[in-house]
C-alpha cells in the first residue's frame, strides 16, 4: 500500500469516528433530556444544544489536522466544488460519514438500552423547515469558508457556536447535514425524522451549501488569506 493510500485511510477513519461521535451526541443527548427534562421542551433543547455544540468544537479540534473534520457531505460538497478535494475523496468521505453516522446512532441506542435501529415516526416537513435547512446549511458553510481564509484556527469554536445558535433560530433545529439527517431516520426517539422526509431535508441542505459556495466565493474573492 502506498503512502497516499495510508493517508486516505487515516482521513476516512477520522471522518467515520468524528461523525460517529457527533451522532452519538445528538441522539444520546436527545434520549437523556427526554428522560430527565420532565417534559420541559426548552430545557430539553438547551441540553441537546450544549452537548452538540461543545462536542463539535472538540471533534473539529481533534480531527481537523487529519481529515479537515468535515463530518458532513454538504461541507465536503463545498470543498469539491472549490477544487479543494478530489472526487475520490468526496465519494469516500461520504461513505465514511454514513458509516460513522449509523454507528453513532447504534452506539447511542445501546448506551441507553433502546432498540439498536428503529425507523423514526416523527414527521418533519413543510416549507418553513426546508427554508430553515437551506439557511442553516448556507450559514454553516459560509462560516467555514470565511474563517478558512481569514482565521482557520477559529473554525472549531465558530462552528460549534454557530450550530448551538442555529438550534434555536431555525424552525428545524438546524440539522444542516445530510448524514445527520439520514442517520436520524433510524432512531425512533425525540431527535428522529421520518424516512419519507429525508429527501427534502437533504435537498435543502445541499442547496444551501451550493448557494454558500457561490455567495462566499464572491465575497471572499478580494480577501487575502491570513
Amino acid at each position: 500500500m502506498q503512502a497516499s493510500d495510508y493517508n486516505l485511510t487515516r482521513k476516512l477513519v477520522a471522518e467515520m469516528i468524528g461523525t460517529g461521535f457527533l451522532l452519538a451526541s445528538i441522539v444520546g443527548s436527545g434520549i437523556m433530556v427526554e428522560r430527565t427534562a420532565g417534559g420541559n421542551q426548552a430545557l430539553a433543547l438547551l441540553g441537546s444544544t450544549l452537548s452538540t455544540g461543545a462536542l463539535l468544537i472538540v471533534l473539529i479540534l481533534m480531527f481537523m489536522p487529519i481529515s479537515g473534520a468535515h463530518f458532513n457531505p454538504a461541507v465536503s460538497l463545498a470543498f469539491l466544488i472549490r477544487g479543494s478535494i478530489s472526487k475520490l475523496h468526496f465519494v469516500t468521505y461520504i461513505c465514511a460519514q454514513l458509516a460513522g453516522g449509523l454507528l453513532g446512532v447504534i452506539s447511542a441506542h445501546a448506551m441507553f438500552a433502546v432498540p439498536v435501529l428503529s425507523e423514526s415516526t416523527i414527521m418533519r416537513t413543510g416549507f418553513p423547515l426546508w427554508l430553515s435547512e437551506i439557511i442553516a446549511t448556507f450559514g454553516l458553510v459560509g462560516v467555514i469558508l470565511t474563517l478558512l481564509k481569514a482565521r482557520p484556527s477559529s473554525i472549531p469554536y465558530a462552528v460549534g457556536l454557530y450550530i448551538a445558535a442555529a438550534y434555536w433560530f431555525t424552525a428545524s433545529t438546524a440539522f444542516a447535514n445530510p448524514v445527520v439527517t439520514i442517520s436520524r431516520a433510524f432512531t425512533n426517539t425525540t431527535t428522529g425524522i421520518q424516512l419519507i422526509n429525508v429527501f427534502a431535508f437533504v435537498s435543502a441542505q445541499l442547496t444551501g451549501a451550493v448557494l454558500a459556495v457561490i455567495c462566499f466565493g464572491w465575497l471572499l474573492s478580494s480577501v487575502k488569506a491570513s
